[in-house]
């Protein structure tokens, strides 16, 4: 690490190691922030547009028809960031078969297990130390990494740099251990504080403070930006989970990276909060343009369906394939509560409606996808 490039940083500051390396210490949570007319008209756009989002997610008949295939789609970008290949298809199609086509798939899975423990747990118990942890145990569990320190924060120095790249060759160094017990602590004290920084601001500073400590040996960008969604649905910014970043961080990687580290080595928290904000106005936009774009694709099959004069359980599986566009026979028959046959009767009926496709090519154990509702999530298959 360049001790040149962080040593008159205002946002922390370097340590001696142990073993002779230096190594970052964040400050505590919050900076000092300087207010003027611009920051704040950031913060106004990121509250509309989340506002909006929110509002439309609090109107919806079936919230999950939208909940359970952005959460989805939010697994499979957070899970590209780190260098997964699997796409939102893979996953689908391996829910509904159970039949892994890649190592990759598995991660992606452990990401949305992760995402519906916590939202399920936000009503137990409030993010935390030991939230993270558990958060931690499920990304990890059956994965590459789930070895070092699964569901614990690391007992060793870690670092950020290129492959292959050694300590003393890191771009960055996380706090030793001693002291990032000592952050993590102060982050916990500033989750449970009473703060009148904008909620969304304050997200944006969690997230940077939680990658900086760098607490796990693995997974820490992935537990990151859960913990964006996660605290904004626990400060009720977001009434239902429809809100993920990972598509605009990935779109725009470097810079996403770049303005972390520069927060680190230049106290620029101005940059990269404008940055967060402005990825939470796209996202939010972007999420309610894909909301309406599939509930008009619910509409339109609803009414084809029923023009078709298809099966009460055909139609009944319309509303399923927006939770799970891509599905075989089983899926179905366990939704629909009939027998195998009918399940699959029901498939086929929609598939001559032209509202799914089969995409195995297989005569038994057959899959299928509603290639329309994967277009509006951003996802092209076959």
């Amino acid at each position: 690490m360049d001790i040149e490039l962080f040593k008159n940083s205002p946002a922390g500051k370097l340590v001696r190691a142990t073993g002779g390396y230096w190594a970052f210490v964040p400050n505590p949570l919050p900076p000092r922030l300087e207010w003027d007319t611009a920051l704040v008209s950031h913060v106004s756009r990121a509250d509309l547009a989340v506002g909006t989002l929110s509002g439309l997610g609090e109107t919806l008949p079936n919230p999950h028809l939208l909940i359970y295939p952005f959460i989805r789609r939010e697994a499979v970008l957070s899970s590209r960031i780190e260098g997964t290949q699997s796409s939102l298809s893979d996953l689908l199609l391996f829910e509904a078969t159970q039949v892994e086509k890649q190592r990759d798939v598995k991660e992606v899975q452990n990401y949305v297990r992760a995402m519906e423990y916590g939202l399920k747990r936000l009503t137990e118990l409030p993010l935390s130390l030991r939230f993270i942890r558990e958060l931690h145990g499920i990304l990890m569990e059956g994965v590459r990494g789930e070895h070092a320190t699964r569901g614990d924060f690391r007992q060793s120095q870690n670092w950020i740099g290129a492959a292959g790249a050694t300590l003393n060759e890191a771009t960055f160094v996380p706090p030793p251990v001693t002291e990032m017990q000592d952050c993590l602590n102060e982050l916990e004290k500033f989750l449970h504080g009473d703060t009148e920084l904008p909620p969304l601001v304050q997200a944006a500073m969690v997230h940077y403070q939680f990658e900086t400590i760098h607490p796990f040996l693995d997974g820490n960008g992935r537990i990151g930006r859960l913990l964006v969604t996660l605290l904004l649905c626990q400060k009720n910014v977001l009434a239902k989970p429809l809100l993920y970043l990972s598509a605009f961080f990935e779109q725009h990687r470097p810079e996403y990276y770049d303005l972390l580290l520069k927060v680190s080595q230049n106290g620029a928290w101005r940059e990269w909060i404008e940055f967060f904000l402005k990825a939470v106005t796209e996202q939010s936009d972007d999420a309610v343009s894909r909301a309406r774009r599939l509930l008009d694709l619910l509409r339109g099959y609803s009414q084809t369906a029923r023009e078709k004069r298809l099966s009460p359980t055909a139609v009944q599986l319309v509303e399923l394939i927006f939770m799970k566009p891509v599905l075989n026979a089983k899926t179905a028959q366990e939704f629909l509560k009939v027998s195998y046959p009918s399940a699959q009767y029901a498939l086929s009926s929609l598939k001559e409606a032209g509202i799914l496709a089969e995409i195995t090519g297989r005569k038994r154990d057959k899959a299928y996808a509603a290639k329309e509702v994967l277009k509006a999530l951003g996802e092209e298959i076959g």
